[in-house]
């Protein structure tokens, strides 16, 4: 049963990211992981803010997707199915389309939201069972019973002994491939006075565990995103995203690669490769892409960017099968990347 809570409707976003300070607070926009939570009582909110007003507001850019000079403005309101089907996005980032067309099921595209996406937890079994009292995220300092548990949809990169739990995301490892800037607005100061907005490399927005990992973002009390940014780059038009789960439809990913190349005189000019469902955070490899720059496209070359990609991974007993899948993902998202536009 899920514990009483405040509810509290924002319509001015002056004040929205103050009130994310009040103690016990929680944002709710799409609510399609945060109700699941409460109802299973792994989160227990004492105040929801709702935010969902903020999109219709004919003075901010929370609902709204802007195509300007420097590339794409995504508002933090905006829905995933309305994100996956616009027009620039298809043809100028078809990565991120590809991405969240791929993920959850339509009903829960049309109330997902952008920021929503970025601040999705786990779906660790163990995170999701309050019976389980071993789970660092939801008791820091219970221990991770992922670790000596069954561990087949766990990480094999960016893990930690206190914690082995898979981010989630498509649309977040589709941003990492497109260097997304994640814009936040914040009131700092001891009374919280002076507004003002941060940008957070969406590389650098989630956290690795280490020994904390019941802080997953760099958010803290008294910040909100407003709108997502991706830059207008050569990189962007020729990208790719593959999924691999355990059915077509409505499943987490056991391994996905985003990929984004820019090709210019048969010569790989830039890369970027992003992969989920293998780490704790959306995963940029930094490896594969420079196994892949300066050289030419070929299948030869996809197989040594996948291997160097997968190199440090650290699976468990029952997720080795996460290797080769994931550097099969890699080498078919490089390919169709390849033969994009």
């Amino acid at each position: 049963m899920t514990a009483p809570f405040a509810y509290v409707r924002v319509t001015d976003d002056a004040d929205a990211a103050l009130d994310t300070a009040t103690p016990g607070t929680q944002v709710l926009a799409g609510g399609t992981t945060l109700i699941d939570l409460m109802r299973l009582g792994v989160m227990s909110p004492t105040r929801l803010l709702d935010i969902n007003r903020l999109a219709a507001s004919p003075s901010t850019r929370w609902g709204r997707i802007e195509e300007t000079d420097k590339g794409l403005s995504i508002g933090a309101l905006v829905r995933n199915s309305e994100l996956a089907y616009h027009p620039a996005v298809r043809a100028r980032f078809p990565v991120l389309s590809q991405a969240l067309l791929s993920g959850a099921s339509p009903q829960l595209r049309n109330m997902a939201t952008t920021a929503g996406n970025l601040m999705q937890r786990t779906r660790c079994a163990y995170f999701r069972d309050v019976g389980v009292a071993a789970c660092n995220k939801r008791n820091p300092g219970s221990g991770c019973a992922a670790w000596d548990g069954f561990a087949r949809q766990h990480a094999i990169l960016g893990g930690s002994r206190d914690c082995i739990a898979v981010h989630p995301s498509d649309m977040c490892v589709a941003m990492v491939a497109l260097d997304a800037v994640v814009h936040v607005r914040g009131h700092y100061g001891a009374a919280g006075e002076g507004v003002t907005e941060r940008e957070i490399p969406v590389e650098d927005f989630h956290l690795l565990p280490g020994a904390t990992p019941a802080r997953e973002t760099t958010i803290g009390p008294g910040e909100l995103i407003t709108r997502v940014t991706l830059p207008a780059t050569r990189l962007a038009a020729r990208s790719a995203y593959v999924k691999a789960r355990d059915r077509a439809s409505y499943a987490f990913a056991l391994a996905s690669a985003g990929v984004a190349l820019h090709v210019e005189g048969g010569t790989i000019r830039a890369a970027r490769v992003a992969l989920g469902g293998v780490a704790t955070k959306p995963w940029r490899s930094r490896e594969a892409e420079q196994v892949l720059e300066g050289h030419e496209p070929t299948d030869a070359l996809f197989e040594r960017a996948a291997a160097a990609a997968l190199a440090t991974a650290q699976p468990r007993t029952d997720n080795r099968f996460k290797v080769p899948l994931a550097k099969a993902t890699i080498v078919r998202a490089l390919a169709r990347a390849r033969e994009a536009a």
